[in-house]
């Protein structure tokens, strides 16, 4: 039995340990809330700080290998570990490059890898300076998840709402379609590669709303993006899934948005419509086993489920059990006690081949299921 943890205990490790429940593994969680979802689902819960030095480092020392569900970790701690021969998936440098959104997009302008022009501001002062800029979307280097620390100026008026401090200005970019692929690493550099998923996001909270697996693109347009994904990922040199978030323009060009060194909202399809789910490639690749098959099962629709606007307090799901009647339909809550407007509370897939059907179904769990607060 391999000891492993994982640093943060959202619904990211709670899906990772349902999915550990399968292998011989030890399985550790480092996370400061108690109630979090995964906290009751390992062999051993740590309550602690992932982004404090000493809480990191004390939580690993002893264990086989550690990985991540969230990149905001202490990274000085896992370099620490990783010197002393535990096995940390990404690797450090991985994080220290991606984490922050500046690093991040040097790394894909060293590497030549095509990404939407942009430039770095470091207070409100210098972003209304760059109003020849304008439209541009404000990215807070570090600290956004799930839509938050994300902007769009369009003009000067909009400038109030970005950000007083580091962060990246992108140049809006004409975009048709969003897809992203998830890329798994093995320890000896073997590579699978889940088919693409066109994403579809909320433009109120700019989180994704629902996917489709596979992405309709045009098949020159697939190849370009496959082989910039695998370019995005290769020179990391580092074993672990990657979640690659690609823009297809109008005229097919294909430019990298974001990449995470994690499992990810992208790939949450995959634990039914797929043959090995990218939790189950995790443990694979931190058990150093041979990686599973990314084939589909089936087609497949993903949708989030959100925390209702206007209610917050203890959870209440209307109208579950009517869509639970829903035979082609997976629901997975995630255990969260309080509900927020915008906070993501579950996922549902849906697998069908017949796509008319996946997205009559979607539409109709979007609308038929809410996440309220008790009165």
């Amino acid at each position: 039995m391999q000891k492993v943890g994982i640093l943060g205990g959202g619904q990211l490790g709670r899906m990772l340990l349902q999915a550990a429940a399968n292998y011989p593994v030890e399985t550790y969680v480092l996370e400061n809330d108690a109630h979090a979802p995964a906290a009751h689902l390992c062999h051993h819960f740590v309550k602690g700080d992932i982004r404090d030095y000493e809480a990191v480092y004390n939580f690993g020392k002893g264990l086989d290998a550690l990985t991540i569900e969230i990149e905001n970790v202490n990274v000085e701690a896992l370099e620490a570990l990783e010197k002393e021969g535990v096995k940390v998936i990404p690797h450090p440098s991985v994080l220290r490059t991606i984490r922050n959104k500046a690093t991040q997009k040097k790394y894909y302008t060293d590497h030549q890898i095509p990404t939407s022009p942009y430039l770095l501001t470091h207070n409100i002062q210098e972003l209304a300076e760059q109003q020849a800029f304008f439209p541009a979307v404000h990215k807070i280097a570090e600290g956004g998840y799930d839509g938050r620390g994300v902007q769009i100026i369009n003009n000067e008026a909009d400038v109030p709402k970005g950000f007083d401090a580091l962060s990246v200005l992108e140049k809006l970019v004409d975009v048709e379609k969003e897809i992203a692929m998830m890329i798994a690493v093995g320890q000896s550099g073997e590579i699978a590669i889940y088919p693409a998923v066109q994403m579809v996001f909320d433009k109120t909270l700019n989180l994704l709303d629902f996917q489709l697996c596979p992405a309709e693109i045009e098949e020159k347009t697939y190849w370009k993006a496959e082989a910039i994904a695998l370019t995005t990922v290769k020179n990391f040199n580092s074993p672990g899934i990657f979640a690659v978030e690609l823009f297809v323009t109008p005229g097919g060009e294909v430019l990298v948005n974001e990449t995470a060194p994690r499992v990810h909202n992208s790939g949450h399809h995959t634990i039914e419509a797929h043959y090995s789910s990218q939790f189950d490639m995790v443990w694979r690749i931190l058990l150093n086993y041979p990686l599973g098959s990314t084939d589909a099962v089936l087609p497949s629709v993903m949708l989030n489920i959100i925390g209702k606007e206007g209610y917050s307090g203890d959870a209440v799901y209307e109208g579950l059990d009517e869509m639970l009647k829903i035979e082609n339909a997976f629901f997975h809550l995630y255990g969260k006690r309080q509900t927020k407007p915008g906070r993501k509370m579950g996922h549902v897939t849906i697998i069908s081949n017949e796509r008319a059907d996946l997205l009559h179904q979607a539409n109709k769990i979007k609308h038929g299921l809410s996440v309220i607060a008790r009165d």
